[in-house]
């Protein structure tokens, strides 16, 4: 499989999944969305949060055009449900077009960055970052399933496969 290809599909899956848990959230209350439901984020919103904290930080580090003032992994840039979800909205739109622009051989450009409470400078080639990425938003949306469950929401299946558009996507990319 070609790698870009890849990382539209994983974009479609990103932009799919998040829309759904975060149309799920909706039903629930604010205080519902941030009980400290004893996740390492601690609840649902901070859970949100971080996932869209890490995206802005390795976007930022690509170049794009975001701004991250975090200066922990759990700060919660946010407090407002509404804000957060069409920040969201935007990374998510921000992250498929800058896919889209990208070649397999931007896979093996190198990209220096720090971490974030660190002045060493690490470099790693672009597609294992945005392997890393995706990798990122999944682990985390599974701990965000498990805590909406908690609160009584049905999640459904999050498999990629039964995304509706991942059929097509495969069929033209692939045939």
């Amino acid at each position: 499989m070609s790698a870009v290809p890849y990382f539209q599909l994983k974009t479609q899956y990103n932009h799919w999944m998040n829309k759904r848990l975060y149309d799920l959230c909706q039903s629930l209350s604010d205080e519902e969305r941030k009980r400290n439901l004893g996740a390492f984020f601690s609840s649902i919103h901070g859970t949100l949060n971080h996932i869209l904290l890490a995206d802005l930080l390795w976007l930022a580090r690509l170049g794009l055009p975001v701004e991250c003032k975090a200066t922990s992994l759990s700060d919660i840039l946010y407090e407002d449900f509404h804000q957060l979800t069409v920040a969201r909205q935007e990374i998510d739109a921000l992250l498929t077009n800058y896919i889209g622009t990208l070649t397999d051989a931007d896979m093996s450009q190198l990209i220096q960055y720090k971490r974030l409470q660190s002045d060493d400078v690490n470099e790693l080639p672009l597609g294992l970052i945005l392997t890393h990425l995706f990798n990122h938003q999944t682990h985390h949306r599974g701990q965000l399933t498990t805590l909406m469950t908690q609160v009584g929401l049905e999640v459904g299946v999050t498999d990629m496969i039964s995304m509706p558009t991942a059929t097509t996507f495969l069929t033209t990319k692939y045939s």
